[in-house]
């Protein structure tokens, strides 16, 4: 049996004042007859997912932040997390406008992406549905790659970009427990990033490290996902588990994803996240809420 090919993507642009964002959008079919607008807000650029959702029906869309990709990089700004839910909050407005709908989205942010898709869903919780909040940090407490990236503080908050190179791309995956993810995964994941970036903002070390906590459960108003693989470093279950019993929507779920570290779409396991997020996203609304 044949594979099915590849969904072709397309390329859009919006605005963020004098700022240009680039998004990626992949859908099947009519995009008005969709199940649902899903907005990936990744903590790095690029994800395979989009083909997958895609394929179950969904509309999908990415965004690079400010500073990343093929999004504006020459202002005078380390680019901080709360930039980027204003460039999530940019890329809504674009989508909706395009598409002719005011239907809210599905949500998912990974990483540094969860902290900005947590803050665009506190400061416009009519624009989110259902939030899906992987890898993420919430006040830092039992997070070890924290403890040692804090070390390296000052540096950080003296410049607005940091270099990247092969070595850093390999770390996020063998810095927790190495041999989640394959090599060859790895090796084309740094393809793909290195081939637009050989640096990246420093704002998101700067904020994790620094001004934690970011994001308040208790504006969060969708129903939400916290997803946390079984060996992140940055991601402490206990620091999860308080964000999770405040946040004060009944709909809510807490996964932990085995044998998995911090990068959930690029490891071994990553059937296993998909199958979490679709089950989640595809979850009808209760009838009854009492």
């Amino acid at each position: 049996m044949n594979a099915p090919s590849r969904l072709p993507g397309t390329e859009h642009w919006t605005n963020k004042g004098d700022v240009k964002l680039f998004l990626w959008n992949k859908v099947a079919g009519d995009p008005a007859k969709t199940k649902g607008t899903i907005l990936y807000v990744p903590g790095r650029p690029d994800s395979s997912a989009m083909e997958y959702f895609a394929r179950q029906g969904y509309d999908c869309w990415s965004v690079d932040m400010e500073g990343y990709g093929r999004s504006t990089k020459d202002r005078n700004n380390n680019a901080p997390i709360s930039y980027g839910a204003d460039d999530c909050y940019a890329a809504a407005q674009y989508i909706q406008k395009l598409r002719a709908s005011t239907r809210p989205f599905l949500v998912y942010g990974i990483s540094s992406g969860a902290l900005r898709a947590g803050l665009f869903a506190e400061r416009h919780p009519e624009m989110v549905d259902r939030l899906a909040l992987d890898a993420m940090v919430w006040t830092g407490e039992g997070a070890p790659t924290l403890v040692e990236r804090r070390k390296r503080l000052p540096e950080f908050i003296s410049k607005n970009r940091r270099p990247i190179n092969r070595d850093f791309v390999f770390s996020i995956f063998n810095r927790d427990h190495p041999g989640t993810a394959e090599d060859s995964v790895i090796s084309a994941f740094a393809d793909a990033i290195l081939k637009l970036d050989d640096s990246v903002p420093t704002g998101t070390y700067v904020d994790m490290c620094s001004k934690l906590p970011m994001v308040n459960p208790e504006n969060i108003k969708a129903a939400t996902i916290v997803m946390r693989g079984q060996w992140d470093g940055i991601a402490g279950v206990d620091d999860l588990i308080e964000f999770f019993k405040r946040l004060p929507n009944p709909d809510k779920q807490f996964a932990v994803m085995p044998g998995i570290s911090h990068a959930s779409f690029q490891q071994k396991n990553y059937m296993l996240v998909y199958h979490i997020l679709l089950g989640f996203f595809s979850q009808p609304a209760p009838v009854y809420r009492g």
